[in-house]
Order: C-alpha cells, then structure tokens, then sequence
C-alpha cells in the first residue's frame, strides 16, 4: 500500500476522502471534531507541497458538511481548498456507480484516502476512485493500519479484548477472532444476554444493575484481568451510558485501562461518546476513526477500501 510521502503531489491536483462524518446537534453544530483533527497532518502536507486540494466526505444522516467544514476552517487556512457536499446526496456513491467514480476521479491528478472510517464500504470514493487516479493512503490511514495490524500479528502479552454495546451480529465475528489471538475476552453490555459461546478465555457478565449495565461483581472479575494486560482492545459500552446511573461500569473500566499502562486501542462511535463524556479520550493509546470499519479489520475481513490501494499486494 502506497502512502502520500511515495507520491509526487507538488501542484498536483489531490482529491482527499476524507470521513467527517461528525456528531452534530439539533442545531446542525458540530459536537465532537475528532476525525476532523486527524486529518490535519494530511491536508498540512499536501498544502507544504502546494497541491490544489478538493476534499470529499459522506454523512449518513444526508446533511449537508458545511459544519464540517467550517469547524476545519478554524484550525487550518481552507481558502484555497475546494470542497463537494455530501457525497450520499448522489446516489452513485452508495451503489459504486462508476460513471460517479469517474466523475470524481476527472477532478484530481491523485487520490489520497484519509477515511479509514469507511473502508469497509464499496462505496464509489472509496473503491471506484482508485480505478483511475494514482491512489495512496493518508498519514491517518497510514496509522490506523499499521496500529491494527500489530494488534492482530504482535501484541504485548497479556492481551485483553473487551466487547460491548447491544448488537451480537455486528460483534460476533470479531468475539470468534478474539478468541483465537486474545489471551482473556471481556464481554459487557446487552450483547451478553445473548451469546451463547463457551471458552475458557471468554468472560461474560455474571450479575448485572437493571440489566443495563454490568454488576459490581463482574466489574472486579474485569478489572482484575485488565490490571494485568500489556495489550486491550475494547469496542463497545458496557452499559446503557446515556443514562448516567448506567455508566459506572464503562467508567470503572475505561479508567482501569488508563491505570494499567497497557497499550490501549478502542474504536466506535458509542465507546469514543462514553469516553467524551467520562473526559478521558485523550488518556488512550489510539482511538480509531473507524468503529465497523475496525471491527472488520481486527475480525481478519479484507476492507475493499485498502485493497482498491493495493494493500497486502
């Protein structure tokens, strides 16, 4: 997989897939400006090498990326960068159409994807792109690779995975891949009333408050493996943390991993809002950008987005 630094991109013409795919609130602000601030290194870089940047990004909801936008504006000069709206607004992107992908391709001499958010969908700016323009992956993409990857192939031992949240199907892949390269599985929130797997390696909740959060006896049996991980992956809530008497358990373990000096990766859009509401984000190794996207890669799924870079050629 090529990165930015083995590409020429002096005056070039760079279209940049970003993911600002940010929280707003009701009034169409932006709430957390996280994945907005790791893109900076990239769009620094290309504006060192005075490329001509256009930048394209998605939102789920189908709102418009003027925030996003905005809030960029504020932390680097954007006079001279060109940006498209929402690109879900035309209904190629989602289908990989590719007359849009070469639309999109027609504006650039080079493509740099920034968005590892969403590498794991066939989506035209993510996989249709590269088809015709000199393609390489961000700094941001560049770290979330090579973070992930050693997660999955070297990690200091012992090595703690800790799921949560409610859904078992999009979990459950990654639960079994855990389970194979993780020395302790940790399971937490409503995902454990529902699964039925047996290891010895793998911990479920043994009481619970309401049944919307982890009782105080499974809370130690988890802190008391985590005091001793070098390594912890953890993905998902272990309680209804919306409800503050519900986040006692995420919050007891959130700060056990920063207590425990492992080197700590989480990911996914509930765990990094538990984590903003506990201030505590920035005590973790690294927070992923991706939350299905990270899933699917520590699951061991070949992501279309890394592979359209020719990743693991």
């Amino acid at each position: 997989m090529k990165i930015i630094k083995d590409i020429n991109v002096r005056n070039k013409r760079v279209l940049v897939r970003c993911d600002f795919n940010v929280p707003l609130d009701d009034q169409g602000n932006v709430v957390d400006d996280f994945r907005i601030k790791q893109t900076l290194p990239t769009l620094k870089y290309l504006q060192g090498e005075n490329a001509k940047i256009i930048l394209i990004s998605h939102r789920s909801d189908k709102r418009s990326l003027d925030s996003a936008w905005k809030r960029l504006g504020e932390y680097i000069d954007t006079r001279e960068i060109k940006f498209l709206d929402n690109l879900r607004l035309n209904k190629g992107e989602e289908m990989n159409d590719d007359k849009f992908a070469k639309e999109l391709a027609g504006l650039a001499d080079v493509y740099v994807n920034e968005a590892f958010g969403v590498c794991h969908r066939e989506h035209a700016s993510i996989v249709g792109v590269p088809k015709y323009l000199p393609s390489v992956a961000g700094f941001l993409l560049q770290k979330e690779v090579k973070i992930l990857s050693k997660v999955l192939e070297d990690p200091e031992r012992p090595f703690v995975a800790i799921i949560g949240g409610a859904k078992l199907e999009s979990k459950a892949k990654v639960i079994d891949k855990f389970l194979e390269i993780a020395d302790q599985v940790l399971i937490g929130g409503k995902i454990g009333f529902a699964l039925k797997i047996k290891s010895e390696k793998l911990f479920i909740p043994t009481d619970y408050v309401d049944d919307f959060d982890i009782g105080p006896e499974t809370i130690e049996t988890f802190t008391n493996i985590i005091k001793k991980a070098k390594s912890v992956v953890w993905a998902g809530p272990m309680g209804k943390f919306e409800e503050s008497k519900y986040q006692k358990g995420s919050k007891v373990i959130a700060e056990e991993i920063i207590k425990s000096e492992a080197f700590s990766v989480v990911g996914g859009g509930d765990t990094i809002a538990v984590l903003n509401k506990l201030n505590l984000k920035d005590k973790f190794n690294h927070v992923s950008t991706g939350g299905g996207a990270m899933l699917a890669f520590l699951a061991g799924d070949e992501l279309p987005g890394l592979k359209a870079l020719n990743y693991g050629d």
